[in-house]
């Protein structure tokens, strides 16, 4: 069951929102996403070396579109070395019929027909002196190449990230943009996914944001982590929950906790935040099911806007349990 009714509540705000095309996003405030190489051990944080990137082009914008990468090498001071550099990274970008609305492609797993639509654009990075630390372009796309999906009321496209060779960590971001050359959000647009390999700011005490939307069917979420190391604190917060502590897993391991979801939370964000104790690099997985064990989206801009916890909500919601 797809979320049925995004398509009032995304558009109507998203003028609203902040202009979020960067993944990942300053509201997301994480340092890099990360893709490692096949042959890469679990303990680096990369579960399954493939991940899908989705971005939302608003039907009322009709001029070209790039989707932009920065270092999509691996091979520079930005990216995860493991011994000598010997990896290579596919970035291919999707659209067409299929793109999104096929169900393997909100997947958390790469199985099945991921690869769902048509392919727009491809390119394969190893050590690549001009894409090192340097923003390449892929596009120009026209909104239309996307597929339409009228929950959204938006063109939506798909970047499919694989570490095809080699055991290094790639970390790269992305953009949406109206230019070849430069970064310049498009009014309205956002990214959004339905699993992130991901790297953490290194100081301590930083705090990572997630912003999954709960549509009005959802009565439960339940976060999965993997390889967190136990460098710190997972918690939820919501309208009607404060910081509420979810299970972090350890070194390799996956961990997981529900929360329940009430009625004044459903047709909203929540906010799941990751809080750092170290000051060493740390990558790692995460994804979130509702309770018909189906991916919930988490955007780079949140829907609706960053979640503010009220205390009335939860007083009340305390007097009903009693």
């Amino acid at each position: 069951m797809k979320n049925k009714c995004l398509n009032i509540v995304l558009f109507c705000l998203s003028m609203h929102q902040v202009l979020a095309q960067m993944v990942p996003s300053k509201l997301e405030n994480i340092a890099s996403l990360v893709t490692f190489g096949r042959d890469a051990a679990p303990k680096w944080g990369d579960d399954d070396h493939v991940q899908s990137n989705f971005f939302s082009v608003p039907i009322s914008y009709t001029k070209p579109i790039f989707i932009r990468v920065f270092d999509a090498d691996c091979g520079g001071k930005e990216d995860q070395m493991n011994g000598t550099f010997n990896s290579k990274t596919k970035f291919s970008v999707y659209g067409g019929k299929g793109c999104y609305s096929n169900k393997d492609a909100r997947n958390i797993n790469p199985v099945g027909n991921f690869k769902s639509g048509n392919l727009l654009a491809t390119q394969t990075f190893g050590i690549d002196e001009n894409a090192d630390g340097q923003w390449i372009s892929f596009g120009p796309f026209d909104p239309k190449d996307g597929e339409f999906d009228e929950d959204l009321n938006a063109n939506v496209f798909k970047i499919i990230t694989e570490g095809i060779s080699g055991d290094d960590g790639n970390l790269y971001k992305f953009y949406l943009s109206t230019s070849e050359f430069q970064n310049i959000s498009i009014p309205g647009g956002n990214a959004f996914y339905y699993e992130l390999c991901f790297r953490l700011n290194n100081t301590p005490n930083t705090r990572a944001h997630f912003y999954p939307f709960i549509d009005k069917y959802t009565i439960a979420v339940k976060q999965y982590n993997f390889d967190f190391d136990n460098d710190g604190f997972i918690r939820l917060n919501s309208i009607a929950k404060k910081l509420q502590n979810c299970n972090i897993s350890n070194d390799a391991k996956w961990s997981y906790s529900i929360a329940k979801i009430i009625e004044e939370e459903q047709n909203t964000s929540i906010d799941i935040q990751f809080i750092k104790k170290s000051n060493k690099p740390n990558d790692m997985t995460f994804y979130i099911l509702n309770q018909y064990d189906e991916a919930v989206p988490f955007f780079s801009s949140p829907i609706g806007g960053i979640p503010k916890y009220k205390y009335k909500i939860g007083v009340q919601a305390a007097v009903e349990k009693q």
